[in-house]
């Protein structure tokens, strides 16, 4: 798989600097993951395309050139990192429950000379000082939709969209969704469906527009989203 080229294909400029990034980024995942459980994808190519190359397909749901983007539970920085390594004018704010990835990513930031990435030590609904803060929330593969939406429509602002990265067929999380996204303020705005280079998969981006407040009940307790979602 040629990086750079698929890069270009999605409007994505890999200069010198850029690629030595993410050769970096790279070579710190792997050396970390040898003591700390952060991925099980440590191969080179399938890094590449499953972590670098997928986060990056979240541009073509991103409008503005400059923006802020709240990635929540976000792992080892998937989509968050590769798109504030491509974009110096986006300001990404991670939010992950477990410490140890939080203090992976606030330790590779200045690792890749990046200012514009921090990461936060929190749940997602606990975040109450974050509340309608974000041009888009980003999840990747962390919970069936109704529940990601509840978790994290309430970061996002009047009309920005939270982006939602799902593998598989997601006709039956969208329909079982339905529900919440009228509740939470939201309208589905776009399905974006591509295939990763080298056979690795199918993806799909949800992006659900926010098009009224979220109302101040949401998000409830965990537990209460997990037991009864919306």
């Amino acid at each position: 798989m040629d990086f750079i080229l698929e890069c270009k294909k999605l409007n994505i400029n890999i200069d010198d600097e850029t690629q030595a990034k993410f050769s970096k980024y790279f070579d710190i995942l792997v050396e970390t993951n040898k003591y700390m459980n952060l991925t099980n994808i440590t191969e080179h190519d399938e890094a590449y395309v499953k972590h670098f190359l997928d986060s990056l397909y979240v541009k073509n749901a991103i409008d503005l050139s400059s923006y802020t983007l709240c990635d929540v539970g976000s792992g080892a920085g998937f989509p968050s990192v590769p798109l504030a390594i491509t974009n110096k004018n986006a300001n990404v704010t991670i939010i992950d429950s477990l410490n140890k990835r939080v203090n992976f990513i606030n330790n590779l930031a200045p690792e890749l000379n990046l200012n514009n990435v921090k990461a936060i030590a929190k749940r997602a609904e606990d975040a109450k000082e974050y509340r309608e803060s974000f041009d888009y929330v980003t999840a990747r593969a962390v919970a069936r939709l109704n529940i990601l939406l509840e978790l994290c429509m309430p970061l996002v602002k009047l009309d920005g969209s939270f982006i939602a990265m799902k593998s598989g067929n997601i006709d039956e999380e969208l329909d079982e969704a339905k529900k919440a996204i009228a509740i939470l303020g939201g309208k589905v705005d776009k399905i974006i469906k591509y295939d990763l280079p080298d056979d690795y998969g199918s993806r799909t981006l949800v992006v659900i527009k926010k098009v009224k407040d979220t109302p101040l009940k949401y998000p409830r307790l965990f537990k209460k989203i997990k037991e009864n979602p919306l």
